[in-house]
């Protein structure tokens, strides 16, 4: 199959709808060369998003061969809530956690806890079957397989949501963001229903071993790395000839540094000092734990002077800080105003891209590139941005304190940081020796005065992760990825 090779003989016009139902799938697929390098081939390309933001991105992102459709959200969580709303949650939550134990299932062991904790109703009366049918899931394919088989009949009958764009552009191909993991998996199953094939892209670096199973019937999917890949064929029954490796188109702009802008400039929009060390803190993990510990006990060694250099600490918030969620409302205030109090602590949000897609966004690469790029430590809690710094070569320190009492709510789920390290990727992090870990205030000091004195102590490491975590780091992932994708539908 042709992975690389973009020089077809041009035959006819296809047509692909590309389901980007996440602010992470809009950087995906829009703002690198996967949809200009398909529109190149000249095949046509009907992109679905948040039906609020289709005038948005068109005007964005516009050219010809490209269109842009919405994704009827509204009709499709109408379907999702009112037609047999729990057997459609119980089998979203047993297709999330069921992957076969041949590989590591410590992210999605926490899912269950949580849903075992926060269970209330009817879902609190059935919490006792729930290990029973996950170990079935578990130890069986003919049960997954079931499982995913039977998904296929939670659809519309009567009036589908996505006909009269079948019917209008009749595609040849539908890409997703997910393997129907997201409410894609309506569009997914009603394209198998129709008989056309459907693919799937991975955008998340902890995807394939934190969403098990497919939502759907997909044909084909195209991954980061050979470790996503046996995720996906040892895990969640991929056969391997349908498993690509493409790369992640979605870093190519890093690798580029398209997106990084001058460090005086960067410096200035954030009233930053350029006479002191930059830490950068990516808050991380809101679902599960908060992060106000780990930024209190940095600002104290920056107080206390415990630091070798005179630093200053810039706090990126998380998305979830702007949910309508009263904890993680609260934590965003308590950082605002820990700010207010320091001279040299400063605050940065993410940059919403609107309507459903939130806060995941690509509307602030430059800010997230420079960040990363101009820390001269980089601060989080094995969140993403560990890949991504590690990109930009910047030292990382990942900072796990526990909390006694975790979010100070009975009902709300915690999960301690220190008991989190043999999470798939958290592991891999850690084993790759591409940052370090600190459990607690000295160590934390330790780590951040050994970067500040040796910046390149872990820069061949770095090195070597990204390589096994991205495959491909020449920045044509992007064009790799549009290859796969033609190959499907020119085969």
């Amino acid at each position: 199959m042709a992975n690389e090779n973009l020089n077809f003989n041009k035959k006819k016009k296809y047509t692909i709808f590309i389901s980007a139902d996440h602010g992470l799938a809009i950087v995906y697929f829009l703002q690198t060369q996967v949809v200009p390098a398909l529109i190149y081939e000249d095949v046509e390309v009907v992109v679905l998003t948040d039906d609020e933001l289709v005038d948005k991105i068109q005007s964005r992102f516009g050219q010809p061969g490209l269109t842009v459709e919405g994704l009827r959200l509204k009709a499709v969580k109408d379907y999702l809530n009112e037609y047999k709303p729990s057997k459609q949650w119980w089998f979203n939550f047993f297709r999330r956690v069921g992957a076969s134990k041949k590989i590591n299932t410590e992210a999605l062991d926490s899912h269950i806890r949580q849903v075992e904790e926060e269970a209330t109703g009817t879902r609190e009366l059935l919490v006792g079957f729930i290990r029973i049918i996950v170990a079935l899931l578990r130890n069986s394919r003919l049960a997954r397989k079931w499982l995913v088989r039977n998904q296929m009949r939670l659809v519309p009958r009567e009036k589908r949501i996505y006909s009269d764009l079948f019917d209008k552009f009749d595609p040849d191909l539908v890409v997703a963001s997910t393997p129907a993991w997201r409410i894609d998996r309506i569009l997914v199953r009603e394209a198998a229903l129709r008989g056309i094939p459907t693919a799937s892209v991975i955008v998340g670096w902890d995807n394939p071993s934190s969403y098990s199973l497919n939502g759907g019937k997909v044909d084909w999917i195209t991954c980061w790395s050979e470790i996503q890949k046996e995720e996906l064929v040892q895990g969640s029954d991929w056969e391997p000839e349908r498993v690509n490796i493409g790369g992640i188109p979605s870093y190519d702009g890093y690798f580029q540094h398209k997106w990084l802008m001058k460090r005086e400039d960067y410096f200035r929009d954030h009233n930053l000092d350029p006479r002191r060390k930059l830490l950068g803190y990516a808050c991380s993990f809101t679902t599960f734990s908060p992060n106000y510990q780990n930024i209190e006990a940095i600002v104290e060694l920056m107080e206390a002077d415990e630091l070798v250099e005179p630093c200053q600490l810039l706090i990126r918030l998380h998305p979830n800080h702007f949910l309508d969620d009263p904890l993680f409302q609260a934590e965003k205030e308590h950082i605002i105003n820990l700010a207010k109090r320091s001279s040299h602590v400063h605050v940065v949000e993410p940059v919403p891209l609107g309507g459903d897609l939130g806060y995941y966004s690509g509307e602030d690469m430059p800010e997230k590139s420079s960040m990363m790029a101009y820390s001269d430590v980089f601060l989080t809690v094995y969140s993403t941005m560990v890949v991504e710094a590690s990109i930009h070569e910047t030292p990382i320190v990942s900072v796990c304190f526990d909390v006694p009492g975790g979010w100070g709510e009975k009902s709300r789920f915690y999960l301690p940081l220190s008991k989190i390290g043999n999470w798939p990727t958290h592991k891999r992090f850690i084993d790759s020796g591409a940052g370090r870990v600190a459990f607690n205030k000295q160590e934390l000091k330790e780590h951040i005065n050994t970067y500040l004195r040796h910046p390149e102590i872990d820069l061949e490491r770095q090195h070597a992760f990204i390589k096994n975590e991205c495959t491909y780091i020449n920045a044509d992932a992007g064009r790799r990825t549009a290859g796969f994708l033609l190959s499907l539908i020119r085969q």
